[in-house]
């Protein structure tokens, strides 16, 4: 970055004629996928500078092509390299926690397709809030089990355990001979620390994130007749901020709400029993009632308003984004007074009540995913689509995988931390009992997957058999080297089982469904674990009890550390913090709709970069233009071409390369990028090429219906480029899979076609001096 500023500086020394010595008339802007790269080796060349942008996001070109556009017929090449938006400093790290809020937030945008349904989209998007409200709570429910229940209430209370943990003495009654700390309701108030840490670090990050993502305001443009084509193309789609700012405040709300109700729970059931005192008692019902209306005051901004795509919304509830947190913030105080209150007689034993708070929250997600389905059934219906993930139920399936995560996540943490505390298991009660039945479930589930990727593994097996003759076919005449025809149908049948990804999480939705209602019904009715519950059964059916309740205890504490190892190394290694970086990429393409403490959407700083170069750019020359994305690359670029003016649109064109705009998308996200959007968009552009490999896991074909279909897919590339050694190619080719899509000869000349198309009846024009690029 030193190099470049020190290029720019030398460029402008030299003033705006020695900038523009040659009239622009063709321009390639590059954009990479995912795992990000440098300009450097976008470009092919080691000295590089930077045209605009940032230490984040920044378009870069050539150090020559800086000064002087290329001689003979190649376009001026760009980089925009945009991969510090999701692998930056060590911070980053933390986003592995919100690994459930960035699923749930996906199921938001993975609706079916529907036009003329307005109600049903609206339903959609509210039941999905929803869920990602149960969620925060969910999590913050944890923390609080952990903190003020398996902590402060069970091992505070005894002896022993206290005594193990020298720490918690002035916790203990026994320990600190009754002092001032010792008391359950102050042992809880001080516990409550750490649930209310929690919830203000995550409306910490969220805040920073959405001043540092959601603040970059998209081109505006003047207001056009509306059409029927994708939403992306809408002006306000990539300007979220005013939602994010109001769910903030009712996430935090609910946390902090949640903390409240954990603390004044077990002193509202000591005031109420009978002979209590009568002061405490009507102080404990008055606190509910506020309690209950500032949870529905949370509730209602949730259900309140959706996303606003239409225009550029830049109101903010100023009000309601500061008294609402403030009002929970103060019931939260409210309910640390009450609690830590003197109680002659009160002494902590047992757990406290989570099982009830636990269940709840899992009937209600239950129900909540249900009623999702059923919306998703009813938009599919009307407009059926044979390539939509699962009949148009992804969403719904990827909602429930995203509560099942965070359950995961909260039987781990309590389940470690009880058996820190409590390592021989005799002392404490432990965690609920649900969390327990929900860890037994993980062996079955993991049973189902195992069976899946048996049968998968066969019909892979069959698939690279059948490949192997395609091969041989498509080389006649050459010399059959049966090594290298098994690599490339290897190569073939393994790229083919990205298609059988809606199957996989179609059988481990189902059996988390399935089997979490088992769970839920088991642990109510029996009211103990399952090894508990299975004692005076069949001894096949204790052994089976017995061994999935220790063997899904140990994985969900195992998945749990790894996540905070994983977390831990990410925060020093960069690498490890780039293959994060990775999953973002993919994970939070999409605004925040549905969870504010969801990782921060890149493209609300990407895809408006791209738009602003392209309009600018297409202004100043009056050139041609190629946007040129790669994998991820090719989602920003189509995303940027929704968001340019048509008459923009008319003088661009799309080369997409291993991209996965049909294959991922299209089937993910019908919605957005289903058939009907992307014909509007190829439409809408001057012209569009897609290439891709039969060898490619994640690229693929376009597949527009009708005979549009090879006006912008050719048939797939050869991978390898040649069969054996040849004069050209002494040594082996290698099989490339989804990279190197430049070294093809066929990239050039699908970049010269698509220019020769563009319409460029008039020539670029010189910028005037002093003009910026």
């Amino acid at each position: 970055m030193e190099r470049a500023r020190e290029n720019i500086a030398g460029r402008e020394k030299d003033g705006p004629a020695a900038r523009h010595t040659k009239v622009e008339t063709e321009l390639e802007l590059l954009v990479h996928g995912v795992g990000g790269t440098t300009p450097e080796k976008m470009l092919g060349d080691p000295r590089t500078v930077r045209i605009t942008g940032d230490d984040t996001a920044a378009v870069f070109r050539r150090a020559d092509h800086a000064q002087d556009a290329p001689a003979g017929h190649e376009p001026v090449q760009e980089a925009y390299v945009w991969c510090n938006l999701t692998s930056g400093d060590g911070t980053r790290a933390l986003w592995l926690l919100l690994l459930p809020f960035m699923v749930v937030n996906l199921a938001h945008w993975m609706r079916p397709a529907a036009r003329g349904g307005p109600r049903a989209v609206r339903l959609y998007g509210l039941l999905v809030r929803l869920t990602a409200l149960t969620l925060t709570v969910l999590l913050v429910a944890a923390a609080s089990e952990v903190a003020l229940d398996l902590v402060a209430w069970q091992c505070a209370g005894v002896a022993d355990c206290a005594r193990r943990h020298s720490w918690l003495a002035f916790l203990s009654p026994a320990e600190s001979g009754d002092a001032w700390w010792s008391l359950p309701g102050r042992r809880l108030a001080l516990a409550a620390l750490v649930p209310t840490a929690l919830t203000l670090l995550l409306w910490y990050l969220s805040h920073r994130t959405w001043s540092a993502y959601e603040s970059h305001q998209p081109m505006s443009r003047d207001p056009e007749p509306e059409t029927d084509d994708s939403a992306l193309a809408q002006p306000g789609f990539w300007y979220g901020r005013r939602l994010v700012a109001r769910l903030r405040a009712a996430h935090t709300a609910a946390g902090l709400l949640t903390v409240a109700a954990a603390v004044a729970a077990p002193a509202a059931r000591f005031d109420h029993r009978s002979g209590g005192p009568a002061t405490l008692d009507v102080l404990s019902r008055l606190l509910a009632v506020a309690l209950l209306g500032c949870a529905a005051a949370a509730v209602g901004v949730v259900c309140r308003r959706g996303r606003s795509e239409n225009r550029l919304d830049q109101t903010l509830d100023r009000h309601l984004v500061r008294r609402l947190p403030l009002g929970a913030l103060a019931l939260l105080l409210l309910t640390v007074v009450y609690a830590g209150w003197s109680r002659p007689g009160w002494r902590s034993a047992g757990r406290l009540p989570g099982d009830a708070a636990f269940g709840s929250l899992m009937l209600a997600q239950g129900l909540l995913v249900v009623l999702l389905a059923a919306v998703a059934h009813d938009l599919h219906r009307r407009h059926p689509d044979p390539r939509a993930a699962m009949r148009g139920l992804g969403g719904p399936a990827v909602a429930l995988l995203a509560c099942a995560l965070g359950g995961v996540m909260s039987g781990g943490l309590a389940q470690r931390v009880a058996d820190w505390l409590d390592g021989t298991r005799a002392l404490l009660d432990g965690p609920p009992v649900l969390l327990t039945w929900q860890a037994s479930t993980i062996p079955p589930v993991l049973a189902a997957l195992l069976a899946l990727a048996a049968l998968l593994a066969r019909r892979t097996a069959l698939l690279a058999r059948a490949e192997r003759d395609r091969v041989r076919r498509e080389h006649p005449g050459e010399p059959e080297d049966p090594s290298r025809t098994r690599g490339i149908a290897h190569a073939r049948a393994m790229a083919a089982l990205t298609d059988r990804v809606p199957l996989a999480v179609a059988v481990l939705s189902a059996a988390t469904l399935l089997l979490g209602a088992a769970a839920l019904t088991c642990a109510l009715v029996s009211g103990t674990s399952p090894e508990g519950a299975a004692r005076r059964t069949d001894d096949v059916v204790r052994w089976a009890a017995e061994i999935s309740q220790t063997f899904g205890s140990w994985l969900v504490g195992f998945g749990f550390l790894l996540i905070v190892t994983w977390g831990r190394r990410a925060y020093k290694d960069a690498s490890a913090r780039r293959t994060i970086g990775i999953l973002w990429d993919v994970g939070t393409f999409w605004p925040r709709a549905a969870h504010p403490f969801a990782p921060p959407c890149y493209a609300e700083r990407a895809v408006p970069d791209l738009t602003w170069r392209t309009a600018t750019w297409t202004r100043r020359t009056g050139g041609r233009l190629v946007l040129s994305g790669h994998s991820q690359g090719s989602v920003l670029a189509a995303a940027a071409a929704w968001q340019l003016t048509p008459s923009v649109r008319r003088r661009v064109a799309l080369l997409t390369y291993g991209s996965p705009l049909e294959r991922l998308y299209g089937r993910w996200f019908p919605a957005h990028f289903g058939p009907h959007a992307l014909v509007a968009l190829h439409r809408d552009i001057a012209c569009w090429r897609n290439l891709y490999r039969l060898t490619d896991p994640i690229g693929g074909p376009i597949r527009l219906p009708g005979d549009r279909g090879p006006d912008v897919d050719p048939e797939p590339l050869r991978d390898p480029l040649v069969y054996g050694r040849t004069p050209e190619h002494p040594l082996p080719a290698p099989i490339l899979a989804h990279s190197d899509y430049q070294a093809d000869p066929a990239f050039a000349r699908e970049r010269a076609r698509l220019l020769d198309r563009l319409h460029a009846d008039v020539p670029g024009q010189r910028p005037e001096a002093g003009q910026a690029m």
